[in-house]
């Protein structure tokens, strides 16, 4: 073995053996073992954390999806005086997405170390941030705060940010104000100021069925479909050419596209019905509001008329899915001066993926997003965290608290 090797080898194995003894790693080890992908329930982790924090003489409040299946968690540590308004908020997301079809090199719900990186689903994203802050709570129990600190988790972010919409409309029906919010999401701990807003839809198309050789007996879904699909890219084009355009993100312009499609039973048969996912990121600024207008528009003035002149009981029908709110701070929110004090990171950071810090602004909650790992870990097989991140992570939020210090 080479010198060099050995030398790797041995930086490698400091770093997995200090990141080791991080009470962090170990409560990222137990959430991750909760296989919480989002077609699950996550009350399993949600129970055993509304434990922990009950344990401690905390009062703990679920919110419930309809189903009664998921919860989100909120719990607020007081500052030292007793209040609970103001304060700062500690956000993550407890779920994940799937594992299905992917090529892991262990079992993804059961954590290990290699090299210096913890592996498993949701290390990344974004466990190891939850696992960061609740390894924090005996700090913060011992610390005279002059704000409280809140934790703040979530539900359902993977499939449209479903989940936290309700425990926001629970803190605003009990009053809870919080000053601010740091968003956990895997980014390197650098500070993220501002995120595109997600849209997305199902648009179902329903024709008339017919033999294909009778085709004007028919009304052809997959067809005009096909066109609601191309209005929806020649929107996309026009956003790409036109702008505007913010040339922090990585796309600097609005985005749209169709994910899946499905349609048709054969090859001689006129499709009865049509259904696509489709949607679209905007950048802070530009109205989702008004793109999803104008599809709206295209299909119900132009598309329709012309379906139900060949068939009366055609029909186009666009709903909903999911929508989280884009993020951009403003650079003299407390809350952005301090994780920039805190991190030292004072660039102009900006992404394209959507997470929860937009609804939270959008309540009223300044917010921006820092936490460990990189996002291009996120979702794949063999995710992962570096331990080193964790690290960081832990001597970032042990900043956090000292900045909350009573004098």
């Amino acid at each position: 073995m080479s010198v060099d090797t050995l030398n790797e080898k041995t930086r490698e194995n400091t770093v997995a053996n200090r990141a080791t003894d991080l009470s962090a790693l170990d409560w990222t080890r137990r959430l991750v073992e909760f296989d919480t992908t989002s077609r699950n329930s996550n009350l399993g982790l949600i129970e055993t954390v509304r434990d922990h924090f009950a344990a401690r003489g905390l009062q703990p409040h679920l919110s419930y999806n309809p189903q009664q299946n998921k919860a989100n968690l909120f719990v607020t540590v007081p500052a030292a005086n007793g209040t609970t308004d103001g304060g700062i908020v500690l956000s993550g997301h407890t779920d994940v997405v799937p594992v299905d079809g992917q090529d892991w090199s262990s079992d993804p719900f059961q954590p290990v170390i290699r090299d210096g990186k913890l592996y498993g689903r949701g290390t990344c994203d974004m466990k190891g941030f939850i696992g960061t802050t609740l390894s924090l709570l005996p700090t913060l129990l011992e610390t005279r705060l002059r704000e409280p600190v809140h934790y703040a988790l979530s539900f359902d972010e993977e499939v449209g940010c479903m989940g936290a919409p309700y425990m926001l409309a629970q803190l605003r029906d009990r009053g809870v104000r919080p000053a601010g919010c740091i968003v956990g999401e895997p980014t390197s701990m650098r500070t993220i100021v501002a995120h595109k807003g997600i849209n997305a839809y199902r648009c179902c198309v329903k024709g008339q069925a017919a033999h294909s050789s009778l085709t004007p007996k028919g009304v052809n879904a997959i067809e005009y479909a096909a066109r609601l699909i191309c209005f929806i890219r020649d929107i996309a084009d026009e956003f790409k050419a036109n702008g505007p355009y913010d040339q922090a993100f990585d796309v600097p312009f609005t985005t749209a596209s169709t994910g899946t499609i499905q349609g048709g039973i054969a090859i001689n048969t006129i499709p009865a019905l049509c259904e696509f996912v489709f949607e679209f990121r905007n950048l802070p600024g530009v109205d989702p509001k008004g793109i999803i207008s104008r599809v709206q528009a295209y299909a119900g003035d132009v598309l329709l008329p012309r379906m139900r002149g060949e068939h009366a009981d055609a029909d186009l029908v666009i709903t909903e899915i999911a929508a989280a709110p884009s993020l951009d701070a403003a650079e003299q929110d407390a809350i952005t001066q301090l994780v920039r004090a805190l991190t030292g990171d004072r660039d102009i950071n900006k992404v394209a993926y959507a997470t929860e810090a937009g609804l939270f602004q959008q309540i009223g909650v300044p917010a921006v997003v820092c936490g460990p790992g990189d996002i291009q870990q996120a979702h794949k097989p063999d995710e992962f965290v570096a331990l080193d991140q964790l690290e960081a992570c832990e001597r970032f939020l042990h900043k956090v608290v000292g900045s909350l210090r009573a004098q």
